[in-house]
């Protein structure tokens, strides 16, 4: 039934008049869809129509962001039952093996008929966006569709994708010291690098046998077969990286901004916790978020709450349970809890965290380097500590922000990427009072109302979709 409305809604939607049909299909993760949808209404409000292909859950989940349900279509997508997904699992959130076993990208490939489908029963795209599905641009070549490759992470990333599957494609060995020098033509006084230790499980990860296609194997093809690319990304601070792109691949390249959601216009923030940030003064309290997917192992969790304890400050915690604990409580130190009594919140739950962040008491951001979490904390006026596992594209972003934006801390770690509570207590440490990172955040807090929110415009001009279209709807590069 919903499938049929879905068809039908998208069918009424494209008899209406518009400057551009867009639709979108992205990979299936929350860290993915919510970029995708704040795209698809920045892209709305300039009067653009979108169909956006998602799982049914996340469809009902994510409504809500809708915010030009007049334009803007959401598609409901059947997830296909293969061996090793969990039933009724949709997402990444669902299937916490997908790491190991690869089985939602095998459903994820799955879905080429039934998108065809969708798109077949509606006026044709202009232009279709994509992140992980490499086979859009032969599923719609017949179709007469533009494709753009739409990248929700750093171009630092999908150049050291590209790197790892140039590499392998020659039918050798990633090693880490391909991956800690910069390939030819790549920014030469660029920052964003990976550590030895980082670089050495990125080339474990990337010769490990399969018979699955790997991430970087797909971005890679992705990335050859569109039309054109865009990135999550700011050319203030990240120009560089996406030139190298474009001069790698001969192809337009386009940056959206960061893709923040508007701040409501009036506070929605109520509730516990926010009750128990009214209680601090302006500027003491540390928040720590973690996503909501990442899992810290049990070590690395008691770590990290006995380094904030460490600080002498009050602190919130927002992580999932550790690996291994079913749930936040049975995972804490011994003796924890009534030691922090009134002093901390240590939750296991989803929390507004955009919220949080612009809470007068918080003034401490801990973060894992995630995409979303560092625009997020680059926009307030919180100070930035960043502890990024080991993830590539964490740690790529954590360089960014300390490195090479110098807006933020990173927290120590021994050559097998782990920190202990004394590195993290030491880093909080040090972004209290003047120094550089202060100077160079309240600089890019400053400029976030002309930088990160304004509208960004891209891959609609003439040679993308083949037609001029007005000033407001040209391109960002």
């Amino acid at each position: 039934m919903l499938r049929e409305e879905t068809v039908k809604c998208c069918k009424q939607k494209s008899m209406d008049s518009a400057k551009l049909h867009i639709a979108m299909f992205p990979w299936l993760a929350f860290g993915h869809f919510i970029p995708f949808l704040q795209l698809a209404n920045d892209l709305a409000k300039r009067g653009h129509r979108i169909s956006l292909l998602l799982p049914t859950n996340a469809l009902l989940k994510l409504k809500h962001m809708n915010l030009y349900p007049q334009l803007i279509t959401l598609c409901a997508l059947t997830i296909p039952q293969v061996e090793g997904l969990p039933p009724g699992a949709e997402t990444t959130a669902d299937d916490r093996r997908n790491s190991l076993d690869g089985s939602l990208e095998v459903a994820f490939d799955g879905l080429q008929d039934e998108v065809k489908s969708i798109l077949l029963h509606m006026e044709k795209p202009n232009l279709v966006l994509y992140d992980h599905a490499y086979w859009i641009p032969e599923l719609v070549l017949e179709m007469g569709c533009k494709t753009v490759r739409f990248s929700v992470v750093s171009p630092t990333v999908s150049a050291l994708s590209l790197l790892m599957w140039a590499i392998k494609g020659k039918g050798r060995a990633v090693t880490a010291a391909d991956l800690m020098e910069a390939p030819p033509g790549f920014p030469s006084d660029s920052k964003v690098v990976l550590r030895e230790h980082e670089a050495y499980q990125v080339s474990r990860f990337a010769n490990a046998p399969t018979n699955r296609m790997k991430v970087f194997d797909r971005v890679g093809e992705a990335l050859k077969r569109c039309d054109a690319i865009a990135f999550r990304a700011c050319n203030e601070m990240e120009g560089q990286y996406c030139n190298y792109i474009a001069t790698k691949l001969g192809k337009p390249v386009y940056c959206t901004g960061p893709l923040l959601p508007e701040p409501p216009r009036e506070e929605a923030f109520d509730g516990e916790i926010a009750r128990w940030l009214d209680k601090f003064e302006p500027n003491s309290v540390i928040f720590c978020a973690f996503g909501s997917e990442l899992a810290l192992q049990k070590e690395q969790f008691h770590e990290l709450v006995l380094g904030l304890e460490l600080t002498g400050l009050p602190f919130l915690v927002a992580v999932r349970p550790p690996e291994g604990s079913s749930s936040i409580e049975e995972a804490l130190p011994e003796g924890f809890e009534e030691r922090i009594k009134g002093k901390a919140i240590v939750h296991g739950g989803w929390v507004q965290q955009s919220l949080i962040l612009r809470h007068k008491a918080v003034g401490y951001f801990v973060n894992h380097g995630g995409s979303a979490s560092m625009w997020e904390s680059l926009a307030c006026h919180c100070r930035i500590i960043v502890a990024p596992p080991n993830r590539y594209d964490f740690a790529l972003n954590a360089r960014l922000m300390t490195e090479e934006l110098e807006a933020a801390v990173e927290v120590q770690t021994d050559e097998n990427g782990r920190f202990f509570k004394e590195n993290l207590c030491n880093a909080i440490k040090s972004v209290m009072g003047g120094n550089i990172q202060k100077e160079n955040h309240n600089d890019f807090e400053a400029q976030s109302s002309r930088v990160f929110r304004e509208p960004r415009r891209i891959c609609v001009n003439a040679g993308v979709v083949g037609q001029p279209l007005p000033d407001n709807c040209g391109t960002s590069k």
